[in-house]
């Protein structure tokens, strides 16, 4: 090798060390794991963008909050309970009434966070509450006998609920609003899913308010004092373009008191309520009875400040034994809401099967 050939050489090897020496350091996604005794906050804390938090299957106690991108909470199944421990006053979350809060800020969403595998009971609002985020994803989560809403949500978009259970929520199993406390227009979630849940024993299956662009699929509603409603208002952009598709929705026949805003509920199997260009399709919906003024299998029914639902499909459906009818239209015809294929034997008014 030539002198120049050997200068070539020991520059090139030069170059790619300080190359080496300049690239910058790849975060490698880590595992934290939490063993009973431990506290899972302290683990979400520690943990970064990327990283998941592994809960071992036990009884913890107190709240826990998420604010990192990207973060996996998973338990080891139904055997990973989360309970309501001491309250600390610096702790937002428990000091809300919530077990597990996942949580933008006003000015930027939280992204890509999971919470799966694990179970919920106890808390006086939420079993879990999305705040500000964007692609939330709860996966095959228990969520059971808390004050309000199993799962709740605002100002959220593009959530995906798939294989979660409720039961015996105080109000929603399920709960999906553009705001919780503002009387605000409805908000377009992008795309959120609602698919392969079972909701059980709550006041409402799943409640929808004031939002647009949100799917329900395949899930089964069953035991609720209402099985589930789409809620929208006077305020614009209205609540609608929600599309509740191939779920079974039967024997919603608990009884529930008035509250200021609506009468008794018993025996609702979907009920749109000041709602727009929605779609009720390839439903099966049985068995819910009672007296209530939102009775019967499919309801319209103007919202409680009057304003119509109007531009709904309902078709497709498998509608028996409801009561006072499989289809119940209490919007004028001026309303432009459709009822096409469906097979049911009474509706009202008449004419609708």
């Amino acid at each position: 090798m030539t002198k120049r050939h050997t200068a070539l050489a020991l520059c090139v090897a030069a170059l790619a060390g300080s190359a080496v020496a300049a690239a910058p350091e790849v975060a490698v996604p880590r595992t934290h794991v939490v063993h009973p005794g431990q506290s899972i906050q302290r683990a979400v804390d520690i943990a970064r963008s990327g990283d998941t938090v592994l809960v071992l299957p036990g009884v913890y106690h107190g709240s826990v909050r998420v604010t990192t991108p990207r973060l996996t909470l998973r338990g080891a199944g139904r055997r990973t309970v989360v309970e309501p421990g001491p309250r600390n006053a610096a702790d937002r979350c428990a000091k809300s009434g919530n077990g597990i809060c996942v949580t933008g800020t006003r000015n930027r969403r939280l992204t890509g966070v999971t919470v799966s595998d694990l179970a919920v009971t106890g808390f006086t609002r939420a079993g879990v509450f999305g705040m500000a985020t964007d692609g939330l994803a709860v996966r095959r989560v228990t969520s059971e006998r808390n004050g309000l809403w199993g799962f709740a949500e605002e100002r959220s978009v593009r959530s995906v609920y798939r294989g979660n259970t409720a039961r015996a929520n105080g109000e929603a199993g399920l709960f999906l609003a553009n705001t919780i406390t503002a009387e605000k227009g409805a908000y377009d979630t992008g795309g959120t899913l609602l698919r392969q849940n079972r909701l059980e024993g709550n006041r409402i299956g799943v409640t929808i308010r004031r939002l647009r662009n949100v799917t329900v699929s395949r899930n089964v509603v069953t035991g609720n004092c209402a099985g589930l409603f789409v809620v929208g208002d006077e305020n614009k952009p209205r609540a609608g373009a929600v599309t509740v598709r191939r779920n079974r929705i039967a024997a919603n026949n608990k009884y529930c008191a008035k509250t200021a805003r609506l009468p008794f509920l018993q025996g609702s199997g979907v009920v749109l309520t000041g709602a727009e260009d929605s779609l009720v399709t390839g439903n099966t919906i049985t068995g819910n009875r009672g007296r209530s003024p939102m009775s019967g299998g499919v309801v319209l029914f103007k919202s409680f400040v009057g304003a119509p639902s109007r531009g709904n499909r309902v078709s497709g459906n498998r509608l028996t034994d409801n009561a006072p009818a499989d289809l119940v239209n209490q919007e004028t015809t001026k309303s432009n809401n459709h009822f096409q294929g469906n097979s049911c034997r009474a509706s009202r008014p008449a004419g609708l099967c």
